[in-house]
């Protein structure tokens, strides 16, 4: 089995072959930082122009690197959702011709069940497992009980932990992305515990998160340090301290979400953290530490595929496959495409439940 996969939901436009042994043939991708850079964040208009200049060329690289043509495949996934929908647009109508003219299969994959299916991919993680999945757009954790079988145990009723750090690190001026900003000046700090940051959520009984109060204790942080160019002291010991904060948080909500995972299903024993976020050591360390103390297991994708990727669409495709599914031509592309749709409304989060 080879399965194409392709991603362009954010500002990665990538694309990959995985075969059904797990084997990644090959995984071209291209970033956009330096199209977003001077606006701080990603633009959607820039990023459905970039994944439209580029896709053609790395799909076929992947196809050449892997020594395959489109005929000899047995289906193309693409991230049909969620996420910025021009760029889904693109990679999605990409990934319809291709199918339609090979006469393969064409599986529109959730983007954030390609994040949550990694593991299986490189570790080779046995269902059941509690997911964190931490990213710029996502904050949730679930119980994963197999292939489309999620079930939402908390969300953020506002902000996604990447864009907190983000934001954090443009009120710094650490430029972007922030995630890997914020975890390099942190490196540096002499003082971690110098600024005092809240810690949103921790404590409460339910295992939601929160963020956007963090992101607004940074900015009177910075407001109260002197005028001018921020001394790099400054710098270095608020980003230690945005990630110190960031890093309780999580460990507290995950904490409580793995007690309540536990005791509704004891077999439950790994913990799984996904999503671009789960690339920073600290957080990677704290979980570790958390699920060991707990007698659990903690499984995080090397960092290359806890970002935005093909490989993870294309194995989510081969999971799928291997299940006998797949999608009509005619799959509307979505913004919005929750893992767990009958998932309960976190008060206060709206939408972003």
């Amino acid at each position: 089995m080879h399965v194409l996969g392709i991603e362009t939901s954010c500002d990665e436009t990538a694309a990959a072959v995985v075969d059904g042994d797990g084997r990644v043939l090959s995984a071209p991708l291209t970033d956009q930082v330096a199209e977003h850079a001077p606006y701080g964040g990603v633009v959607p208009e820039v990023a459905a122009r970039a994944h439209l200049a580029r896709l053609g060329g790395l799909v076929g690289r992947a196809l050449d690197e892997a020594g395959l043509t489109p005929d000899r495949l047995d289906g193309v996934a693409a991230t049909a959702g969620p996420g910025l929908i021009g760029g889904v647009m693109v990679g999605s109508m990409m990934a319809k011709g291709i199918a339609a003219a090979a006469g393969i299969a064409y599986l529109a994959v959730n983007h954030l069940e390609g994040h949550a299916l990694t593991v299986r991919l490189t570790d080779g993680v046995d269902f059941p497992y509690l997911l964190l999945l931490i990213s710029g757009g996502h904050c949730q954790l679930l119980v994963v009980d197999g292939v489309g079988r999620y079930r939402r145990l908390a969300t953020t009723i506002d902000d996604a932990v990447g864009e907190a750090l983000d934001k954090s690190a443009r009120l710094l001026g650490l430029g972007y992305p922030g995630g890997p900003a914020i975890e390099r000046a942190a490196a540096a700090a002499r003082d971690p515990g110098r600024f005092a940051l809240p810690r949103p959520m921790v404590g409460r009984s339910e295992p939601h998160f929160s963020f956007s109060g963090l992101k607004a204790a940074v900015r009177r942080a910075v407001a109260g340090l002197p005028p001018g160019p921020m001394d790099p002291s400054d710098q270095a010991d608020l980003a230690a301290a945005v990630q110190v904060a960031v890093a309780d948080c999580l460990v507290d909500r995950t904490a409580r979400a793995m007690s309540a995972a536990a005791a509704a299903q004891p077999q439950i024993r790994c913990l799984v953290a996904a999503g671009g976020v789960a690339a920073n050591r600290m957080i990677r360390d704290r979980l570790d530490g958390l699920a060991g103390a707990r007698g659990w297991t903690c499984t995080v994708p090397p960092p290359a595929l806890c970002g935005d990727n093909a490989v993870m669409i294309a194995w989510a495709g081969v999971e799928r496959l291997r299940l006998g599914q797949a999608d009509p031509l005619d799959f509307a592309p979505r913004p919005r495409w929750p893992l767990d749709p009958d998932a309960p409304p976190a008060t206060g989060a709206g939408v972003k439940a």
